[in-house]
């Protein structure tokens, strides 16, 4: 009897167990085939209120819809180069800070834009600088050495007539921590993203030096690319057309809805605020559309003004460049 018992309790213990594995593999193929295409793993979480389509694109589902089971990190420039190196990332975003890289050969396309200026150059109180020209032999505050809001300063130094590369001094601090380093002495100005230049501005008196939504220099035109990697594009174009629509989804819903984007902002902590309101005007005023062939006039109008930089070869062709830079996702 005793035998018997055994027998019965271990048959049901093989059919439970074998029920189990049954139920994981239909659930690994439940999910396989909602995520068409897998993993992605996006660099993304840079706490600056302009990030907002992969937020969107996260939380509204339309990286899921697209069949990509998306994860946003966080990390540094180089970070983010050695995962696109890597194939660890398949896309970026980023204004022209890339441009340098790409000529250096790294095997990156820009397939869209993604919105206008999001970024500020700021001055404390009572500070004797009024003029770009007077950021000569300064100590200029950025988050990261070669990052977005430097490129920014680099083409606003050139553009008034100093060597971004030898006629002022770069500091990097983590983005919380450039109002101190104002603070103390150990800078003169900072470049950054929204919310940081604007909240210096709100809340600590500050005022702009450079606001790249309005300034002449980057109006109407793309502050953020979406980069794609080329060996990608070659190998895995539906993926990389997957990932632009999301984008693209992400883009028009933040132009229909941008009070709700920034509550997500602010709700999901994407972002160092509580202020809706200030968050929705700088969503609105970054007038999010995915864009095509402007992001292509956009990249030959960057490559002529980071011409005097110094950081782009000498007498690079603006439209040559364009063209090998710019690919069309969605036409090839």
């Amino acid at each position: 009897m005793n035998k018997l018992k055994r027998l019965i309790s271990l048959s049901l213990m093989l059919a439970v167990s074998a029920f189990i594995v049954g139920c994981q593999k239909s659930s690994e193929q439940a999910v396989n085939a909602e995520y068409k295409y897998g993993k992605l793993k996006i660099q993304a979480l840079s706490g600056a209120v302009c990030g907002a389509p992969a937020y969107i694109a996260y939380e509204k589902g339309f990286f899921k819809e697209e069949g990509l089971d998306a994860e946003l990190v966080s990390g540094t420039l180089d970070d983010n180069k050695t995962g696109l190196a890597t194939g660890e990332f398949v896309v970026t975003t980023g204004d022209f800070q890339w441009f340098p890289s790409i000529q250096q050969g790294m095997d990156l396309k820009v397939i869209g834009g993604l919105h206008k200026g999001c970024i500020k150059i700021v001055l404390p109180p009572n500070s004797p600088i009024k003029t770009a020209a007077d950021l000569k032999g300064k100590n200029i505050g950025v988050d990261q050495i070669g990052g977005t809001p430097m490129s920014v300063a680099t083409i606003v130094l050139a553009n008034a007539g100093i060597n971004p590369q030898t006629e002022v001094t770069w500091k990097p601090y983590p983005l919380d921590q450039l109002n101190e380093a104002v603070s103390k002495g150990e800078v003169d100005a900072f470049a950054a993203w929204d919310p940081f230049g604007t909240l210096a501005v709100n809340n600590n008196g500050y005022t702009v030096l450079t606001d790249i939504s309005t300034d002449p220099l980057f109006a109407g035109k793309s502050c953020c690319f979406l980069y794609a990697s080329e060996k990608q594009i070659k190998e895995n174009p539906e993926k990389v057309k997957a990932i632009a629509r999301a984008y693209q989804k992400a883009d028009t819903w933040i132009k229909e809805h941008p009070e709700e984007a920034a509550q997500i902002e602010i709700d999901k902590k994407y972002i160092a605020s509580n202020d809706v309101k200030l968050v929705t005007e700088l969503i609105k005023s970054y007038d999010y559309e995915y864009t095509a062939d402007a992001a292509k006039d956009d990249i030959s109008y960057f490559v002529k003004k980071l011409d005097k930089t110094g950081f782009l070869k000498e007498n690079t062709d603006p439209t040559q460049f364009a063209n090998d830079t710019y690919y069309d996702i969605f036409k090839n």
